[in-house]
């Protein structure tokens, strides 16, 4: 009868001895220390040895307002010191402006032009790399917060210095000859403006002259032509009269030769007549019957249709003739009409424009020296860095001393799982070996 002893088998534990691990890192100590020794080195070697970066900044703030008080009082540019400041940031942050202050200066730039670059390539990196605009941040309303700030950062031979402050100059230079240039057109085109409503002016005056001289004239022509119609009306009319008075005085004749009056006499002198009456007895005869013509006589109508007869004109017998020569003597030349056309300065007779030529006076008499113009203040300029901003020493010596212990503590760690392993291993195997041999052991028979 055989007898099997069953050992339970070994088996491997998953959980992590969390001192273990600690003491085989500090086993290792040695290891770490040289990874942290090895990687502060090169930090150290990198923080002395990297090229340097030093980093100047210059500070824009608005201008007082009486610098800009000329140029507001004009009534013409509107700048207040607010709107001056972001004129001048969005110059700074021009691509233009740039540009032009670095082909103006290329012996600042020289440390940017790499070999097989085109200026406008160096210009790129230059601008890309080196400056930075900053500007407050928009949802502070506090006054002292309104500025703006320029950064630029350049290695060690690079003047740095020069080239922002001459940056900001040449920035505030633009912006001052382009406030002039919009204030010139501006100017000039209010002046076209004006210059436009003055020759309107002229224009409608000279339409009007011209328009009051043709009613003139034409009424002139109507009076006249209306005077002569007058005219001749009158002269038929008494032309008519004229000719009903001789037919009146031939029958008026025909009557007295047949009654035989010659002499002018009443009828009642005729009555006495044909009665033989005393001629020392005197009459007064009054009534209100009209005396027939005939009773004149034949002596003194024939007198009458002689006259009348001979008679050339019949104007004299009516005065209204004689007015309507004299206003058709004044209808010959129209004064008005001589006075509007001899007026020598028609300007002083426009209309409205006095105003118009008041602003265009004070405009051609604006006088606002640009070359003073103060847009921003330049609260700090750039100054000579004390220290570079790239590496940082400090900082970089102790991430890379961070950086050695913790790739220190790793390796360890590492070695430290291998080993374990391989100890885990080799035992697994001497526990298999030893348990072989006693099942073969107990498997012998019994005696």
């Amino acid at each position: 009868m055989n007898r099997t002893s069953q050992l339970p088998p070994a088996v491997a534990s998953d959980e992590i001895d969390l001192f273990e691990l600690f003491q085989g890192i500090w086993r290792q100590k040695k290891l770490v220390v040289g990874c942290t020794l090895l990687v502060g080195v090169l930090g150290a070697g990198y923080a002395f040895l990297a090229p340097k970066t030093y980093e100047v900044s210059s500070v824009l703030r608005p201008a007082a307002i009486n610098e800009l008080d000329a140029l507001n009082r004009s009534e013409v540019y509107k700048l207040p010191p607010a709107d001056a400041l972001l004129k001048v940031g969005a110059q700074l942050d021009s691509y233009e402006a740039r540009l032009g202050f670095f082909k103006e200066h290329e012996e600042l730039f020289k440390a940017f032009k790499k070999p097989g670059q085109t200026l406008e390539q160096s210009f790129e990196d230059f601008n890309r790399n080196s400056v930075n605009l900053i500007l407050p941040d928009p949802k502070k309303s506090d006054s002292l917060s309104n500025y703006i700030r320029l950064e630029l950062q350049y290695p060690t031979d690079v003047d740095g210095v020069s080239i922002l402050n001459g940056f900001v100059d040449y920035a505030i230079a633009a912006e001052r000859e382009q406030v002039g240039a919009d204030l010139k057109v501006i100017v000039n085109n209010r002046l076209t403006e004006l210059k436009g409503k003055i020759d309107a002016a002229r224009a409608n005056y000279d339409t009007e002259k011209e328009s009051k001289i043709a009613k003139l004239l034409e009424a002139d022509r109507l009076k006249r032509a209306q005077l002569q119609d007058e005219l001749g009306a009158l002269r038929l009319q008494l032309k008519m009269e004229r000719t009903n008075r001789l037919a009146e005085l031939a029958e008026a004749i025909s009557i007295a030769k047949s009654m035989g009056i010659k002499t002018p006499t009443t009828p009642s002198s005729m009555a006495d007549d044909s009665r033989g009456g005393s001629s020392q007895v005197m009459r007064t005869e009054v009534n209100n019957q009209k005396i027939p013509l005939y009773f004149m006589g034949t002596e003194a109508l024939e007198a009458e249709r002689s006259a009348l007869q001979q008679r050339t004109s019949d104007d004299f017998t009516n005065p209204r003739i004689a007015e309507i020569g004299k206003e058709l003597q004044l209808l010959e030349s129209n004064r008005e009409v001589e006075i509007l056309k001899k007026r020598a300065n028609e300007d002083i007779f426009l209309k409205d424009v006095e105003p118009l030529r008041a602003e265009v006076a004070r405009l051609r008499g604006l006088n606002i020296d640009m070359s003073n113009l103060k847009l921003v203040t330049v609260d700090r300029r750039a100054q000579e860095p004390l220290a570079p901003v790239k590496p940082k020493k400090a900082l970089v010596i102790a991430l890379s001393l961070v950086a050695g212990v913790l790739l220190g503590m790793m390796i360890a760690l590492i070695r430290h799982l291998m080993l374990s392993r391989q100890g885990a291993i080799a035992y697994a195997a001497l526990e298999d070996s030893s348990f072989s041999r006693r099942e073969r052991k107990d498997d012998q028979p019994l005696t």
